[in-house]
């Protein structure tokens, strides 16, 4: 992930072994990351049970933020690629209870097809 990235907002694609590693306090003992993405300090992780949305706060990021939305509560999502003009890629999800959706963006560079087919086959159950 680029500075100009993160300047932006767009969190880019990190490595699933070096998120569990991170993550070891909160997953569960055969919970394993398939596919994390990191923005600055914040994170999107997706496990085979859920995904984990998780907000570091304050200065030194010691108040950790972590929200899982189990792959059932989501009632739907879009994914929109990247473009010529619109640099970035967009994940929007729509948790079963909650009117809005929550949006992520994402650089360019993330291969938002991979997030998209991973989503589609949790989702429905596969």
């Amino acid at each position: 992930m680029g500075l100009f990235d993160a300047l932006l907002g767009n969190a880019g694609e990190m490595d699933p072994n070096e998120a569990a590693d991170e993550l070891s306090t909160i997953l569960g003992d055969d919970e394993r990351v398939e596919l994390a993405y990191k923005l600055v300090r914040d994170m999107i992780v997706l496990t085979d049970y859920r995904m984990i949305l998780i907000d570091k706060q304050g200065m030194t990021g010691r108040k950790v933020e972590y929200h899982s939305i189990p792959y059932k509560s989501v009632t739907n999502f879009k994914v929109e690629s990247s473009g010529h003009f619109d640099l970035d890629a967009e994940l929007k999800l729509w948790i079963s209870g909650q009117g809005e959706p929550i949006s992520q963006e994402f650089s360019s560079k993330t291969n938002i097809y991979k997030l998209q087919g991973i989503l589609a086959r949790k989702i429905a159950g596969k």
